[in-house]
């Protein structure tokens, strides 16, 4: 099985490869923004009753959208050396020991 540092690594080869990353001075706002238009994407799945993906047809559109944001994230955490797997580990036993709805938040 493919861990997330694994699958972090091989999105990024892949992006570098057929090059996403050739600006010498990668924005990090514009990679940001480009993991809310997936997002977005996602949304419109389910307003449109999450049908099957166009490009993947076995997966719905919102589950395509969301590998979408997930690539994203990963491919930038690459870039700029960020530990994704450690912190995702990190913050689940975070919330893991939070009050019930941290606290009394309403959503």
């Amino acid at each position: 099985m493919l861990s997330i540092k694994g699958a972090q690594r091989q999105i990024y080869d892949t992006a570098k490869a057929h090059g996403w990353w050739e600006d010498a001075a990668p924005n990090p706002a514009e990679k940001i923004a480009l993991m809310h238009s997936e997002l977005s994407e996602a949304l419109e799945g389910y307003r449109n009753g999450n049908p099957p993906s166009d490009k993947l047809p076995m997966f719905s559109q919102a589950e395509e959208e969301f590998a979408d944001v997930i690539i994203r994230v990963l491919d930038m955490a690459e870039h700029f050396g960020l530990d994704i797997e450690g912190a995702v580990i990190a913050k689940m036993k975070y919330n893991d020991a939070r009050p019930f709805r941290h606290g009394g938040k309403k959503f």
